[in-house]
């Protein structure tokens, strides 16, 4: 059976009294511990053109499991996003696509 990749958008709107420095850091510190486990392949943050507070952080991951362990991992915490959280004006909304359609 073939596993499929899983893409994930995860949609964060950061607060806009926050200096642009310490929102940089506090995501990449985030994306770091992202990066380091197991199944992530990719990642990138997407910057909205119109509203620079408004971001999509576009990861892809080898399989939907590992992606769920992330997300159990994250839960815990040792996993806890706490300079990425002090940083967000709303909880982070995540959509996530397991299905692709061939071109």
């Amino acid at each position: 059976m073939h596993t499929m990749t899983m893409t994930v958008f995860l949609e964060v709107q950061i607060r806009d009294d926050v200096a642009a420095d310490t929102v940089e850091a506090a995501i990449r510190e985030t994306l770091a511990q992202t990066a380091a486990r197991q199944g992530n392949e990719s990642l990138e943050v997407l910057v909205d053109d119109e509203d620079p507070t408004r971001m999509v952080v576009l990861e892809r991951w080898t399989t939907a499991e590992d992606h769920d362990a992330y997300v159990a991992w994250r839960a815990t915490p040792e996993g806890a996003a706490e300079a990425l959280g002090a940083v967000l004006a709303a909880p982070p909304v995540t959509k996530t696509f397991g299905r692709t359609i061939s071109l």
